[in-house]
């Protein structure tokens, strides 16, 4: 089965369209996308098959690589919303999770990195949850 998916950045001005399947689903607790996401991890989709469009503002989209490594993220100029990479040549394509406006339909398949976890990403499930700000 070939899904297609959309997704776009915070702002709006980038959107974007996938038509493939994903082969993967990890959270990476490596330090590169703990300062990437500013939080404990980055949570992308990967697929060596699935084709990327741009539907709108292609020329808003910065990519950062971070030298000496293979570290590297595409960002939307206006509000620095992490938006798909393509790596390796087009060999691979990298979808952070949360900029999909689609449902995610494959779970995740694991922790990579998990000897850099932050100190304070510990038994989270275990917080009180609230449907938005606590009162």
């Amino acid at each position: 089965m070939n899904e297609k998916h959309s997704g776009s950045c915070l702002c709006g001005e980038i959107k974007y369209e996938i038509d493939g399947d994903f082969e993967s689903f990890y959270l990476c607790h490596c330090k590169y996308c703990q300062k990437d996401t500013g939080s404990a991890h980055a949570a992308n989709l990967f697929s060596s098959s699935a084709k990327l469009k741009w539907s709108t503002g292609q020329d808003k989209v910065i990519i950062y690589s971070l030298p000496s490594t293979r570290h590297s993220r595409s960002f939307c100029s206006v509000c620095g919303s992490a938006v798909p990479t393509q790596h390796f040549k087009n060999a691979l394509l990298v979808v952070p999770a949360g900029s999909l406006d689609s449902a995610v339909t494959i779970k995740a398949n694991a922790h990579l990195f998990i000897s850099s976890r932050a100190s304070w990403d510990h038994d989270l499930e275990k917080l009180p949850c609230y449907d938005g700000l606590p009162t």
